[in-house]
């Protein structure tokens, strides 16, 4: 599967929107975003023209994709099974992609960022229900208790990052034990609970085009 290997603050400066794709960075003037929040490249300074429903939908798509950090396969899958469900497409996409188990262990605090979500997942340091859940895929139930491996509870890079928690805050639909370091999926979150500026019914009408 290809895999972006490049400046992630460049993704941020071409959605024009910081994405927090870097952990604690992100959170201080370090950030690439706030010093340059203007689309990278040779051209990126000049006045960006006005773009057609594609364009709009498209970069939608693209600046929810990067958020997440999923493929354009991983994301269309997501949007394949979420169209099948009952309710509201866009709804239901945005709530696949918050149970995905990179995004859990993030929102949690266990890491400091969905990528580094995903490679700590694959890489055995939590349990879901006391099982070993090594795929950062893996959609979360109500009433998931997800906890930090006991072997992996010394790991520096995970106490960092629950000691910066409180900066970030736990969602409501989640419940945090931080000296245990576990976690439970209360309930699954609501639309408002999903406060970055998302307007997913672009990405359904992109899709459904």
């Amino acid at each position: 599967m290809a895999r972006y290997t490049g400046s992630v603050c460049r993704l941020c400066r071409r959605e024009n929107l910081k994405l927090f794709l870097k952990g604690d960075r992100c959170y201080s003037d370090k950030c690439a975003f706030d010093r340059r929040s203007y689309a990278p490249g040779d051209h990126g300074q000049r006045r960006r023209g006005k773009m057609s429903d594609y364009g709009i939908q498209l970069r939608e798509k693209q600046k929810v994709r990067r958020m997440y950090g999923l493929s354009e396969k991983q994301f269309r899958q997501n949007y394949v099974k979420a169209d099948r469900q009952k309710g509201i497409a866009g709804t239901n996409l945005l709530v696949l992609l918050e149970r995905r188990l990179d995004n859990i262990v993030y929102r949690l605090g266990f890491v400091n960022s969905r990528t580094q979500g995903r490679h700590f997942a694959r890489h055995n340091h939590f349990t879901v229900n006391g099982k070993k859940v090594n795929i950062p895929s893996y959609n979360v139930k109500v009433g998931d208790v997800i906890e930090v491996k006991e072997k992996s509870r010394n790991v520096q890079a995970i106490n960092d990052s629950l000691d910066a928690v409180v900066r970030r805050g736990i969602p409501q639909w989640l419940d945090l034990e931080k000296d245990k370091m576990k976690g439970v999926v209360k309930s699954f979150p609501e639309r408002e609970d999903i406060t970055m500026p998302i307007q997913e019914q672009l990405i359904i009408e992109l899709y459904s085009k």
